[in-house]
């Protein structure tokens, strides 16, 4: 039942004009060596793609903590409704335990995670973990109809939550709706394969506007709509049928995210970050060519394919095992899923292996690391690595190949990308790769490695300028006007004028 007029306030959270809906929020819990949680802000990508448009605005986060009540376990501390790093509002959206495992564990990453990265791992469809993934995805709609002031912008984020647009439309008709997936959309063929296609395809249609990385996912969609239901479509817009008769438009566009260019930039200026990739080459020992991956330890990565694929270009010396390091930054995800913890046995047994055969005493073939590294970190990496590896067998984007890219103000560097993550289509000056023919990747790290100087400043100087220009606050501004304007130029049209 939609609510008459929105409540002034959500749990003390007064109503605003932007809200963002996600299924984590900006912060996590972390713990002392005393013992004492405190909140900090959360490393990953999506804050850093969202909190830029937040500034300045009236604006809320809803999103869920990560973590659910255990027994005996004593409560979280209450999260700052404001704090001296942000100046938005957030909202606790609270998940009990058996939600996480069949909506979060069980649907979100072992239905659609995989489904819509290819089916590289078949997907696993269960219909109690669709209804869990229901009722939480109402739970995030009720939360979003409370905060959000009347006329206001519920922007939606990625695949956990592809029920709340519709579902908010039903709750609050008046407030404009735009929804973001942040991973690939399948082709027709695969996406039908989801028995909850159908209403899956009407969550997101709730939206005014609908945004892809790319072209080919909002193509992709598009083409499910006209297969699927039938409406009529043109031009990048869905003529849905309106609650109360006739049609609205439902848009569809490709937005490609990005980093945040200016804090990288700073950050590679630094004294201190410079001072520690230097330290880093050293510790390393000051190799010829040092290698680097920075990924989650997940499957679609294709980290295993790329340790391989060095390995062997070691044993056959087209690198040198005694001047050639590889870094390889691996962050745990989701190691509740069967197929993460897969990935995570294999890859440490190809490092195993790669450093009992090719290593020597203190000094391994592959360094690894699976932990998160802090983003001054990463950069000092990203300063120090002559290649860096991205060859992800699918993604929608891949954020880690534009921070690097954003990271290289010497111009140096050289970057291997999979030509199946989104950012290929921007960055076409990479050594683009296919990342299933293990010898192309082989080959690609040679050309690389061996390419002359200016060879290698041209290309990341064209690939620069292109991610100076696309940062992620072009993407978020660019999403958010579109959305305004295709909302205030909408006409409900009567089914004999659509006719």
């Amino acid at each position: 039942m939609p609510f008459d007029r929105p409540r002034d306030t959500l749990e003390g959270v007064s109503v605003d004009d932007l809200v963002i809906v996600a299924n984590r929020l900006p912060v996590e819990a972390v713990e002392n060596s005393h013992g004492v949680v405190s909140w900090r802000r959360s490393p990953g990508g999506l804050v850093s793609a969202l909190e830029p448009a937040l500034t300045g605005k009236n604006a809320t986060w809803i999103g869920w903590t990560g973590h659910y009540p255990k027994a005996g376990e004593l409560p979280l501390p209450p999260i700052p409704e404001r704090d001296d790093d942000r100046d938005y509002r957030i909202f606790e959206v609270p998940l009990e335990r058996d939600d996480v495992e069949q909506f979060y564990d069980g649907f979100s990453n072992s239905a659609l995670w995989p489904l819509y990265h290819d089916a590289i791992v078949t997907p696993q469809y269960h219909r109690h973990q669709f209804d869990a993934y229901r009722r939480v995805n109402m739970i995030f709609a009720q939360a979003a109809a409370r905060a959000a002031a009347p006329g206001s912008t519920v922007w939606v984020q990625d695949y956990q939550l592809q029920l709340v647009p519709a579902m908010l439309r039903s709750l609050r008709p008046d407030v404009r709706i735009g929804f973001f997936l942040h991973i690939p959309f399948p082709a027709p063929d695969l996406f039908l394969q989801l028995p909850w296609r159908r209403p899956v395809v009407l969550g997101l249609l709730g939206a005014d506007l609908i945004g892809f990385h790319t072209p080919g996912g909002a193509a992709n969609f598009q083409a499910v709509t006209e297969r699927l239901l039938g409406w009529p479509s043109h031009d990048n817009v869905v003529e849905v049928p309106a609650a109360h008769g006739g049609r609205r438009a439902a848009r569809i566009g490709a937005f490609p995210i990005s980093v945040d260019v200016g804090e990288i930039d700073r950050l590679a200026r630094d004294e201190s970050v410079i001072k520690r990739s230097i330290e880093l080459r050293g510790e390393l020992g000051n190799p010829k060519t040092m290698l680097l991956g920075v990924d989650r330890l997940d499957y679609t990565k294709g980290i295993d394919v790329r340790l391989r694929a060095y390995t062997e270009l070691l044993h056959e010396r087209r690198l040198d095992p005694g001047d050639t390091v590889l870094v390889q930054v691996a962050t745990p995800s989701r190691e509740n899923v069967d197929e993460y913890q897969r990935i995570r046995d294999d890859v440490e047994l190809i490092v195993g292996r790669a450093n009992g055969d090719l290593g020597s005493l203190g000094a391994p073939a592959i360094h690894y690391l699976r932990q998160p590294l802090p983003i001054s970190e990463l950069v000092s990496l990203y300063l120090a690595a002559d290649i860096m590896l991205v060859t992800p067998l699918r993604d929608g984007m891949n954020l880690v190949c534009k921070e690097y890219v954003a990271a290289r103000v010497d111009g140096g560097g050289a970057l291997v990308l999979s030509e199946f993550a989104g950012a290929a289509r921007e960055l076409p000056q990479a050594w683009l790769v296919n990342p299933y023919d293990a010898d192309g990747v082989k080959e690609a790290v040679v050309a690389a490695a061996t390419a002359p100087v200016d060879e290698k400043q041209r290309r990341m100087r064209a690939m620069r300028a292109h991610v100076a220009d696309h940062d992620v606050q072009r993407w978020a501004r660019e999403f958010l006007d579109t959305l305004a304007e295709g909302s205030n130029n909408s006409v409900v049209r009567s089914e004999t004028s659509s006719s």
